[in-house]
């Protein structure tokens, strides 16, 4: 089983609290087109001690579609909070100005020790900020963790008890939009200034801090029954994985079976992973990343034991949806306790997805692009004593 460390690095993820989804995600389209529906509803008011800061896009950005074609941008940029002092996190909410075209969002947390990494980065690449795709697209990786994500409609994420994510000076926040041209034919639609209103506050000494933990499973999906080519060999396509990414990367499918304790790769739909708590700790929340072949993804604690329950449940993953779960209560897990992340894909999708119809057929493994997969449950949680 893989005992995982508590991952300091990641200090902030999507906010739990009275406005986070307690429901499983909508079932996916399967095209990913634009969404219907207006912008975010407007914050609720500031309780004592908070404060809104209103970040707005450096510039007006005309999205336009990759090369080779395609109806999809997903663009991500450097936005600087300009914190002088450290500051708790307790809501946060994306203002899109163009919804005609903004189909979802997701702002990352940067700590300050990563700063220069991820400006360098925005410095090399033209134009306003740099093409990105399921994360920040900064090459060998960035420790950041989702703050929030939108789909059009979604209200202010506010947490509702005293507890928050640290933000230290020198943090920095990078926003990612999936700009959708379907309604236009691939054509620009106009340009997008979006806003990230944040809701800080100094805290007090009983403020919680919180954290988060990702907690993985491999994918391991062969190529469908009606689908044959060279990168339906496990070996090649892990390969190609590491040519587009790196050796880290591309190592990460043989490293994940030798953390959750498996022998060989068992080429399949449905892959799992237990993984120990290595500490005390106060489970408030999750929720579920994959990619465009995601089906479902649930969590579970202690599996088979009489004290078994469901944490995290996505029945219909939606990859334009990806949205907190709160849990109905806090639950306080230690030592002795095991996580289990479990994560169903379809190599069917691959037909129905504009993304990837026309890329050759693949055996998935981990991967950062659009035509790997992964299968990653991140819990919000706080450290106990």
């Amino acid at each position: 089983m893989a005992a995982v460390a508590l991952a300091t690095a990641f200090a902030v993820v999507a906010a739990c609290g009275s406005d986070a989804d307690d429901s499983a995600a909508p079932a996916a389209t399967g095209s990913h087109g634009a969404h219907a529906g207006g912008s975010s509803a407007p914050p609720q008011p500031l309780r004592a001690g908070e404060r809104f800061v209103d970040l707005r896009m450096a510039e007006a950005y005309t999205p336009a579609p990759p090369e080779g074609g395609g109806t999809d941008e997903y663009r991500c940029q450097v936005i600087d909070p300009g914190l002088s002092k450290a500051q708790f996190l307790t809501g946060t909410q994306f203002v899109p100005e163009n919804v005609a075209i903004a189909h979802h969002a997701i702002v990352f947390a940067v700590p300050a020790s990563e700063a220069a990494k991820v400006r360098a980065h925005d410095e090399q690449t033209p134009g306003l900020g740099w093409q990105c795709f399921g994360e920040t697209g900064i090459p060998g990786g960035v420790d950041a963790a989702w703050v929030d994500t939108w789909t059009p409609g979604v209200t202010e994420t506010l947490l509702n008890q005293d507890a928050g994510y640290k933000l230290e000076p020198g943090s920095l926040l990078i926003l990612q939009i999936h700009y959708n041209l379907l309604a236009t034919d691939g054509k620009p639609a106009g340009s997008d200034r979006s806003t990230v209103r944040l809701r800080l506050t100094e805290g007090t000494p009983q403020t919680r801090e919180l954290v988060t933990w990702p907690i993985n499973a491999p994918t391991e999906l062969p190529c469908a029954a009606d689908e044959s080519g060279p990168l339906c060999d496990r070996g090649t396509s892990i390969a190609d994985v590491a040519k587009r990414f790196g050796p880290e990367v591309g190592g990460a499918a043989d490293q994940q079976l030798k953390e959750c304790g498996h022998a060989a790769p068992k080429p399949g739909e449905t892959q799992s992973c237990d993984h120990e708590v290595p500490a005390p700790m106060t489970l408030f929340a999750g929720f579920g990343h994959m990619h465009l072949l995601g089906r479902a993804m649930k969590v579970e604690l202690n599996p088979g034991t009489p004290n078994a329950r469901v944490v995290l449940d996505v029945p219909e993953f939606d990859f334009d949806n990806q949205r907190l779960v709160a849990l109905p209560a806090p639950v306080d897990i230690g030592p002795g306790d095991t996580l289990r992340v479990t994560c169903t894909h379809d190599a069917g999708l691959r037909k129905r997805l504009p993304q990837l119809r026309k890329l050759p057929p693949r055996y998935v493994v981990w991967g950062d692009g659009t035509s790997d997969e992964m299968c990653l449950g991140i819990m919000t949680v706080s450290r106990r004593s």
